[in-house]
């Protein structure tokens, strides 16, 4: 059996190890129908870690990817890697201002922006003044300036503490978190979705889940390369495109947000699709709540069993998943994966919760990240001196080990005393007929908070929101029923079809 340590090496190696074991045909990636192989994809991370290296780009140097979901963005990753440089992984759907404010963050000695199949990245290729770049297997793309004033970062040999790739949560204020994931981190969770998913070179996944996520980068992308599978490469969602692939293309495997599932049913229903998966054999939904309806709605209409689990950027993201031989017909986030530590704290953090109650969810494992980039301070404020991570998320356990993701503590509502959580009233709006999504959030009033409810259904016009309130009374108390229901022809989300809370909450205000 392969050593721990031999499993989390670096991320090219690991390809290495995939060409040398696989058939050098094998498809690696698929592209606007273009087939990439394996082999052609090592030859391609040799001839960009080589361009890379030749303009300047050093061992501990950060390397911005301004991308979409690419085969020359997978190349980038793993060449930035063989480098033991850090791949800054950005999506190209960020503002100019963002990216501007993340490039200054890090100090980044290049930027590389994936200008031939982002129109975005074109754009913000020309502002930076980025010159043009030729790939015979990875086409035309644009590098920034150098940065002389850049300073590399040590290089560990301990895959530990090698830093692989940076991801940032925020680039919308002047503090953005930039998000350290070692190699060790990224391959754990790689290894560990390989094998609890039983992905094989066999498989054939869709990926649509942006790489500039860690959910797309960790559980998707490396996975599949791990495995030696084929990946599907979407750069941007489209429901359309998803149903059409599940359909025709010997799709495997299909992760996504619950919002790309609820996208599909609502195309499905407006256009009157059929929806057909004949070679789907595993669904799985992360990156927000999932609720009983919709994983209900998406297991009957495609045929198989919708899976869930629970994570953050700064776990790399995988905490907990439900086991693949062990579906589960509740939206439980199911127990935590093997080597990860999970514990439930009171709100004083002074003790565990008794079981079954709901507490702060703190992690220890392989997975945790080794900290924000340049913020000690923020880094100790959630990482304790013994390793543990604390999530900011509300949890419960059963007494099978399960958890029950309640809501975000800092999202939590009090309403007249008593604790509200928005994934529960979430359910109860998901749940009436015509809603396609919903999101809650909390409005400060005279000493107390209500609940703001904001939807997207299939008819606006015809929509009944005193039927809806009716309905509501009759599945919440009091005090969790929405106080204003708004109807939004969509709800603002990030690029990996996060609903984007923080926007809803600054409409909420707004009267």
């Amino acid at each position: 059996m392969m050593s721990l340590s031999a499993r989390l090496a670096a991320l090219p190696k690991r390809l290495h190890h995939i060409i040398a074991t696989h058939p050098h045909a094998a498809p690696a990636l698929y592209e606007h129908g273009e087939v990439m192989t394996f082999a052609m994809l090592r030859d391609a991370v040799e001839e960009l870690a080589q361009t890379l290296r030749d303009e300047g780009v050093r061992a501990g140097d950060r390397v911005m990817l301004v991308a979409e979901n690419s085969r020359l963005l997978v190349a980038a990753i793993l060449a930035a890697s063989q480098l033991d440089a850090w791949a800054v992984i950005i999506n190209a759907r960020l503002s100019a201002g963002e990216i501007e404010t993340i490039r200054q963050h890090c100090a980044a000695r290049r930027v590389l922006f994936s200008s031939a199949v982002s129109t975005d990245a074109a754009a913000h290729a020309e502002r930076a003044g980025a010159q043009i770049r030729q790939s015979a297997l990875l086409g035309s793309y644009h590098l920034g300036p150098l940065n002389d004033a850049c300073a590399p970062e040590p290089v560990h040999a301990d895959p530990a503490m090698q830093v692989a790739a940076m991801i940032y949560t925020t680039g919308t204020t002047g503090d953005p978190k930039g998000v350290m994931l070692t190699h060790r981190n990224l391959m754990f969770v790689a290894d560990t979705a390989r094998t609890m998913r039983k992905l094989t070179e066999a498989d054939s996944v869709f990926a649509v889940l942006p790489f500039s996520h860690v959910f797309g980068l960790s559980s998707v992308c490396l996975a599949s390369l791990y495995a030696g599978c084929s990946q599907h490469l979407e750069a941007r969602f489209d429901p359309a495109k998803m149903i059409r692939a599940l359909a025709n293309d010997n799709i495997s495997m299909m992760l996504g947000v619950p919002a790309m599932f609820a996208k599909a049913l609502e195309l499905a229903d407006t256009q009157h699709i059929e929806l057909r998966a004949p070679t789907l054999r595993f669904m799985y939904a992360g990156g927000s709540p999932l609720d009983q309806t919709l994983k209900d709605t998406v297991e009957q209409r495609f045929g198989c069993a919708l899976h869930n689990g629970y994570g953050l950027t700064e776990s790399s993201p995988t905490i907990s998943h439900t086991r693949v031989d062990q579906p589960r017909r509740d939206t439980s986030v199911g127990p935590p994966i093997d080597g990860v530590e999970v514990r439930l704290l009171n709100s004083q953090r002074s003790a565990p919760v008794a079981p079954g109650e709901v507490g702060e969810l703190w992690v220890r494992g392989p997975n945790v990240m080794k900290g924000y980039y340049r913020a000690e301070q923020q880094t100790a404020a959630v990482i304790d001196a013994e390793g543990w991570f604390n999530t900011g998320d509300l949890a419960r356990a059963d007494a099978d080990g399960a958890l029950f993701i309640v809501g975000r503590s800092k999202e939590l509502i009090i309403r007249s005393g008593f604790n509200v959580y928005p994934p529960e009233v979430e359910a109860a709006l998901n749940a009436y007929p015509g809603v396609v999504m919903s999101a809650v959030v909390g409005r400060a009033v005279d000493g107390n908070e209500e609940v703001v409810a904001f939807i997207q259904v299939l008819a606006p016009e015809t929509f009944d929101l005193a039927a809806l309130q009716a309905f509501l009374a009759a599945q919440l108390a009091p005090y969790k029923r929405p106080g204003e229901v708004r109807i939004l022809s969509s709800l603002p989300a990030a690029a990996s079809g996060k609903v984007l809370k923080h926007q809803l909450q600054k409409m909420a205000m707004h009267v």
